[in-house]
């Protein structure tokens, strides 16, 4: 029975559940593992649930005629109609879902840098693409948080994937409440989240709970959902941040000495120019909203946009 209170999340299954790769070995994944006490895994084996074994001689992604091919060298036996048909019947059976974490680099799993062969010969070159079940969990969920295990090792690709599960995560919640009260919450309570994010998709947002139009909460939560991902799409300019921040910082300011001042923008500075992570400058200006008594900024998302203990400022530095 899966937990509703936490994040869905699909996960390559060799990624430390089982042993269930090509060779028959299983990757363990810190980011992975550190996760799970906080989301609900769903693991996908797209190779050997169409029916291949453990081990199994090893796939490869061919260009032919203009079509992608799903090819075992090793046996001549083409996979495409097999994994085409299992990718679309195991997305269609999530109910929910909140994100996937997928093997890097996979011809089934992989999202980028995947070896798309331009013939069934050895001698032949390869162009960069994607895994067959992975294109079409890109194409049925476009707007989700969807990385491989490799780029999370990245800081910032980290923390934009955690932001991004736990804000779709979060408006399940307005989605199954129907409630135009529980909509003017969630966006009041992401304002400057979804400042830092888009400026242009926050003041959109805010026009449709605006509803002037008076349409039905069913069709202003569809159109508020797919605005939300368009918000959530790319990783934020640290200059969007910094406004954000200084918005944030307009409540208090007249409050504050001049080398106070000086201080906080100083934090915006070194963040900008990535001598310091966002959460210095965040933190401070929380002390300063809780000092203040800003009610309305503490009910901010921006603060802790996902769970603390997942915070990790370790980064591959790629």
């Amino acid at each position: 029975m899966q937990n509703i209170d936490k994040p869905q999340i699909a996960v390559s299954r060799c990624l430390g559940f089982s042993p269930c790769r090509y060779n028959g070995q299983m990757i363990p994944d810190k980011f992975v593992d550190k996760l799970k006490d906080y989301v609900e895994y769903k693991t996908v084996c797209p190779e050997v649930e169409i029916g291949l074994g453990i081990p199994r001689d090893t796939l490869r992604l061919v260009l032919e005629k203009d079509k992608i091919i799903l090819y075992q060298p090793a046996t001549g036996k083409e996979y495409t109609k097999q994994m085409d048909e299992y990718s679309i019947k195991c997305l269609d059976s999530f109910e929910e879902v909140d994100g996937f974490i997928l093997k890097g680099r996979s011809p089934s799993c992989g999202i980028k840098d995947v070896k798309l062969y331009l013939g069934k010969e050895k001698t032949t070159g390869a162009i960069k693409g994607v895994g067959i079940f992975a294109s079409q969990v890109m194409k049925k969920y476009p707007l989700l948080a969807i990385e491989e295990e490799g780029r999370l090792t990245n800081f910032r690709v980290r923390e934009h994937f955690l932001t991004k599960i736990y804000i779709m995560f979060k408006f399940r919640e307005v989605q199954k409440a129907k409630s135009m009260a529980t909509l003017v919450k969630f966006q009041s309570d992401n304002k400057y989240l979804l400042m830092a994010y888009s400026q242009k998709e926050q003041k959109l947002l805010g026009n449709i709970v605006g509803n002037h139009n008076k349409r039905s909460i069913d069709e202003i939560i569809d159109d508020y959902k797919n605005h939300l991902g368009y918000a959530f799409i790319r990783i934020p300019r640290f200059s969007n941040y910094i406004n954000s921040l200084m918005h944030i910082l307009g409540y208090f300011s007249d409050k504050l000495s001049v080398n106070e001042k000086k201080f906080i923008l100083g934090t915006f500075q070194k963040y900008k120019i990535g001598k310091m992570p966002l959460s210095v400058p965040i933190n401070l200006l929380k002390s300063y909203a809780i000092k203040y008594e800003q009610s309305y900024l503490l009910e901010q998302s921006i603060w802790d946009p996902y769970p603390e203990d997942l915070m990790d400022l370790s980064d591959s530095g790629k």
